[in-house]
């Protein structure tokens, strides 16, 4: 061990407030795990426009109360030099581990920098710190959490007083106030902040009661999970309070667990996530199945198939985009949809079929939420903007009170929503859709990729020319620059390779676009070859 990494770690230690990581700390030193060490020791965890997020541990390459009490007083000072002091700091957190912790840290750094700061009085799905910005009047949110992330991780999401995610350039200005925190002990805290509960949540269940009409359908039976995460309280609340029947709630993952113990990774996208509660489903022979990740922001819905190999299957995050566009815009909204690059492009066809205007944006919802006048947005990864207008960031309760809606009105009529898919087809092509992601350890794997891409692109991909390629690092007219690659391929496929924002990951989409000449399964077997050949030829291209 050098003797600069062991000075950096007993340097730590002196300034640790948090007896867990100091010991944990203390551990790794008499342990002599140089490695560990040098990892933890080997950068400070980046603040962008994510926030922070990582995992928790001690040193500055992890999340812990030393980096969350730096990134409050950064944070506090890029909003008393922007003059953002009209109103209170809004802080919510999740039930992960050290969350509340962190919170409260959060709230003594705001006061002690002589601001307002409103703390949530208990754990709360991330898009109440959303919709409570504008109904409070804040002039900042702070939310701690990792969404879906392993158990081990934790985060620091931050949102301005738009009740908007921060991006480009807040992100930067408030990572060199945070870079220009002096010493820890000379961080002035404070301990008379105000917190909320019930009056907040009030009003946010109000307003998401508000969307379904009086006489709407409501019969409907459903499955629900909020896979150990902080949904449940507020979903059937919600559910409640917009007419519908309580939805059965898996029993072994109805509570908050840090642990996430009957998931490997609490992620509803990921494979077998919502087995328990498709189980549940089946068994009491629900109409659908709902879940929401762990700080439920996100919501993924799955439906009885007779074609599927149990009965069920769960819709894709373009296939729930495209039925809640469809639902929404078919009113003639006065307003923008909107959806990322990474999407489908069905929504825009649905827009254009309505007279609704209609717009891309870079991926995630720091983008799609500030839209102007935007009245529905989505991204393919289960994230729904359904009241724009109460919450410009995804919101997993308010969109499964939609589904919900959508869900009834289609059984009320004697239908599915898989025939509502099939409807979409029929009037707009089949329009399929598929991920290939490569997990990494190692970080350089991903941009050697995106360099084999950039300097060797390919010419074809499965049965499709490659006609265009956009280098999205350029950037353009509509676009900020971005680091990702965009294919377009003939007959209206089109690939977008793009390093994940959140996590290790290269995330290629695809999309095939396929015209329903006899009937749609056909076209589904179909889209499935050719999207299976687009995977082989793009996984080849990539090295991955």
């Amino acid at each position: 061990m050098t003797d600069d990494l062991k000075a950096a770690a007993e340097a730590w230690l002196r300034e640790d407030p948090d007896p867990d990581t100091r010991a944990e700390l203390e551990r790794l030193l008499a342990a002599g795990e140089t490695a560990e060490l040098a990892d933890r020791f080997a950068g400070t965890l980046e603040f962008g426009t994510a926030g922070l997020r990582g995992a928790v541990g001690a040193g500055p390459n992890r999340m812990n109360r030393v980096v969350v009490i730096r990134a409050a007083a950064g944070l506090a000072a890029y909003l008393k030099a922007q003059g953002r002091t009209d109103g209170p700091v809004l802080i919510g957190y999740d039930a992960r581990h050290k969350s509340d912790v962190f919170a409260r840290d959060t709230a003594a750094v705001i006061r002690g920098a002589g601001l307002d700061a409103v703390l949530l009085d208990r754990p709360a799905p991330t898009p109440v710190v959303a919709f409570g910005i504008r109904h409070l009047k804040a002039v900042a949110g702070v939310v701690v959490t990792a969404s879906h992330n392993p158990p081990q991780d934790n985060g620091y999401k931050v949102y301005l007083g738009d009740g908007s995610q921060i991006v480009p350039p807040a992100d930067a200005g408030i990572a060199a106030a945070i870079a220009a925190v002096g010493p820890l002990a000379e961080v002035p805290r404070g301990d008379d902040w105000q917190t909320t509960g019930d009056d907040l949540l009030n009003a946010y269940l109000d307003r998401i009661a508000e969307l379904v009409p009086a006489d709407a359908p409501r019969d409907l039976k459903v499955a629900y999970t909020p896979l150990h995460g902080v949904g449940r309280t507020l979903v059937e609340a919600a559910v409640a309070r917009a007419g519908f029947e309580a939805p059965r709630v898996v029993p072994s993952q109805a509570d908050p667990d840090p642990d996430f113990p009957t998931v490997s990774f609490p992620n509803p996208e990921e494979p077998g996530a919502i087995d328990a509660a498709l189980g549940l489903a089946r068994e009491i022979s629900a109409d659908i199945a709902v879940a929401n990740d762990p700080d439920a922001d996100r919501c993924a819905v799955a439906i009885p198939d007779p074609a599927a190999a149990d009965g069920w299957r769960m819709l894709r995050g373009d296939e729930l985009g495209a039925l809640l566009g469809e639902f929404l815009l078919s009113k003639r909204p006065d307003g923008v949809a909107a959806c990322s690059i990474v999407s489908s492009s069905l929504l825009g066809k649905i827009a254009a079929s309505y007279d609704v205007r209609y717009v891309e944006t870079l991926t995630g919802f720091k983008w799609i939420g500030r839209v102007p006048e935007l009245v529905f947005g989505y991204e393919e990864a289960l994230g729904y903007c359904v009241d724009p207008a109460a919450v410009k960031d995804k919101d997993g309760v308010s969109t499964l009170v939609r589904v919900l809606q959508l869900a009834a009105q289609a059984k009320a009529a004697g239908r599915t929503l898989l025939d509502l898919l099939d409807d979409l087809a029929i009037k707009h092509g089949l329009h399929a859709t598929d991920q290939l992601s490569a997990r990494v350890e190692d970080l350089s794997l991903i941009g050697a990729a995106m360099g084999r891409l950039r300097a060797t692109p390919p010419a074809t991909l499965g049965t499709y020319t490659v006609e265009r390629i956009d280098d999205l690092s350029q950037g353009s007219a509509a676009l900020p620059p971005t680091d990702g690659l965009r294919y377009t391929l003939s007959a209206g496929a089109r690939v977008v390779v793009r390093p994940s924002g959140t996590e290790p990951k290269l995330k290629c989409y695809l999309e095939v676009v396929v015209p329903v000449t006899r009937d749609v399964a056909t076209a589904r077997t179909t889209a499935a070859a050719a999207l299976a050949a687009i995977k082989t030829d793009l996984a080849a291209a990539a090295g991955i």
